[in-house]
């Protein structure tokens, strides 16, 4: 199939690569509003260059994948959807959870499948713990933890356009929890603290947070992100339940110290950042799109999904801001 890539920044230069390699990917076009980067990116994944995303869009392609900037989201998916293209979209949908509702109504009725790329979903440790609730191995769960620690900040621009730390961060627990547990976060309390870069406070949000979720049948889940884990890059999701208890990403790349004595575990060099520890997952997730395209699958997370996560970043950023508990009913 012909797939086009909107988009060559940081996520979509490594979707670049990730979607040349795909056996099912007979031809790549690419486009960026930085002229040099798409002509970089096309030389060196022999991909065609488009001077656009109207030209991309005309340029024959079979489904489209969108990596733009978050706020280019709307308009390119609604774009893809009104040329009959099937769509990958990056997380979020929109800035905003209220303009991704809004987004849905108008996809809703197209016909047309939409997926947003939460990689988590398609983690081999993720969907081990998803089946390891649904069967009921677990007993009753308690307690979730779920934790994304990036080992350095992205750069002050970056920060300046990505909605907060709950939006651009800590959605991804937010949708791990609720994939996983198959549950709906029905509460949250959230707070966070600045003690890194003055261009956290400046944007008015936090380089540090952690919050409390209460789910619909009463699970307490604890979200912690920090954009300063000099360690490595560590995510991670425990579920403790009435018959056992189990743990994504405690494995030997863990970057975590134990100063037990005689403890050697774990021994590996740490996670540095998402895309080695989750380029399997990437990879999966780009596949699973093909298979969107070719028509043999429904998409495996659809707007409405990401809305749900969305409405959860939502709350939490009320929540930090007015010191409160609130209730995800309170932001819809």
């Amino acid at each position: 199939m012909r797939l086009g890539l909107i988009g060559l920044g940081r996520i979509g230069a490594f979707h670049a690569r990730t979607l040349a390699a795909l056996p099912t990917v007979e031809s790549l076009v690419v486009t960026d509003a930085v002229t040099s980067l798409t002509k970089e990116v096309a030389e060196r994944w022999d991909a065609e260059a488009a001077d656009s995303p109207e030209a991309l869009l005309a340029a024959g392609v079979d489904g489209v994948v969108i990596a733009a900037a978050t706020d280019a989201h709307p308009a390119l998916l609604l774009a893809a959807v009104a040329a009959g293209l099937p769509v990958f979209c990056e997380k979020p949908v929109a800035r905003h959870a209220g303009d991704a509702a809004e987004l849905l109504r108008r996809v809703g009725d197209s016909g047309v499948p939409v997926q947003i790329g939460y990689p988590r979903r398609f983690d081999a440790g993720f969907a081990a713990a998803r089946a390891a609730v649904a069967s009921g191995e677990l007993g009753w769960l308690h307690t979730v933890r779920s934790t994304t620690l990036d080992p350095a900040p992205p750069p002050a621009a970056y920060i300046k356009g990505s909605g907060g730390i709950f939006r651009d961060c800590g959605v991804h627990d937010f949708d791990a929890v609720r994939w996983v547990t198959g549950r709906e976060v029905v509460e949250v309390y959230a707070t966070g603290s600045n003690r890194g870069a003055e261009f956290f406070a400046e944007a008015q949000d936090v380089d540090t947070a952690a919050v409390v979720l209460t789910l619909d049948d009463g699970t307490l889940a604890l979200v912690s992100n920090s954009r300063y884990n000099q360690r490595g890059y560590d995510v991670r999701l425990e579920l403790h339940g009435s018959v056992d208890s189990i743990a994504v990403g405690l494995e030997d790349r863990l970057p975590l110290r134990s100063v037990e004595p005689g403890v050697t575990f774990p021994a590996g060099s740490p996670y540095q950042f998402f895309m080695d520890r989750f380029g399997a997952a990437f990879r999966a997730e780009l596949t699973a799109f093909t298979d969107v395209v070719a028509g043999n699958r429904s998409s495996p997370c659809t707007i409405a999904d990401a809305l749900e996560t969305g409405w959860v970043a939502e709350a939490c950023t009320l929540s930090l801001r007015e010191h409160r508990p609130v209730r995800v009913d309170e932001v819809r």
